[in-house]
């Protein structure tokens, strides 16, 4: 996959997060879109892809919230290298598999942040177990359905070309 077309993928998480993503999950964690993104990308593409895309995505999206910059973008990297490296060291095809990665994946990012932030900031800065259980559960019905559109879609356009040829 090319550079351009991770930064779409990242870039598109982004607006989708700030701008809808609100509309949607009215005001709990939600679904975090480009951590989707991330481990999805990283699946695809590998282990040094999914470094990099994290880095990045975390930069952008910490630089959009309040807080400090760079927990989100370590947590992201280190996600994206490991779904990576799942992804090339198993055969993560299926869609089980794939909910599995998303699920373990969005466990470890939210416990790293949340640990991050807690020993950088005073006070209470934890995240309740339901609403961490409740992202990585939506995270991972996210990614699955991406990845279905994004298989299904080449299939439908082979078909759509091949019923035209036929007439």
């Amino acid at each position: 996959m090319s550079a351009v077309r991770l930064a779409a993928f990242v870039f598109a998480a982004l607006v989708l997060q700030t701008t809808l993503a609100r509309y949607l999950v009215r005001g709990s964690v939600g679904v975090d879109l480009v951590l989707v993104v991330v481990i999805y990308l990283s699946l695809r593409s590998g282990p040094t892809a999914g470094m990099l895309t994290g880095t990045v995505a975390g930069l952008m999206q910490d630089s959009l919230m309040t807080g400090i910059v760079g927990v989100g973008s370590l947590g992201k990297t280190l996600v994206g290298y490991l779904a990576g490296t799942v992804g090339r060291a198993f055969i993560v095809t299926q869609p089980v598999p794939r909910f599995l990665v998303f699920f373990a994946a969005t466990l470890l990012e939210m416990t790293l942040i949340t640990g991050l932030r807690a020993v950088v900031t005073p006070g209470p800065a934890s995240v309740p177990a339901g609403a961490i259980l409740a992202q990585a559960f939506g995270n991972s019905l996210v990614g699955i359905v991406l990845f279905q559109l994004t298989e299904t879609r080449p299939r439908i356009v082979e078909r759509q070309r091949q019923s035209r040829g036929s007439r």
